[in-house]
Order: C-alpha cells, then structure tokens, then sequence
C-alpha cells in the first residue's frame, strides 16, 4: 500500500476524491429536482396536485 502513495500526493487525492463526490451529489440533485415525482423544492407534486383536484368540493 505504500507504493500507491509514493505514486499519488495523498492530499491531492483526497481533493480530487472530494471534488469528484461533491460533484456527483449535484448531478444527482439536480437530476432529482428535474423530475415531477422527487421535485421536492417545488411544493405539491403532480400525482398530489391532481389527486387534490379530484377531491375538491363540487361547484354548486
């Protein structure tokens, strides 16, 4: 194990690794907040916004 470390500054690579994850965190974030069933920054979801259309009061 060792001699990985004489080939790769550990620092570096742990930058590296902590650039690379948070990087990997955002995509799949925003990944998530494009989608209509995991938007949780946008209040009701669509299958909830419909289901509490349906179940709104009849209009007289």
């Amino acid at each position: 194990m060792w001699r990985i470390w004489k080939l790769y500054d550990p620092l570096r690579a742990m930058v590296v690794q902590g650039v690379f994850l948070f990087g990997l965190a955002a995509m799949i974030h925003l990944i998530l907040l494009s989608t209509a069933k995991f938007n949780w920054m946008d209040g009701m979801s669509q299958a909830e916004y419909t289901a509490a259309k349906q179940n709104s009061a009849m209009p007289k």
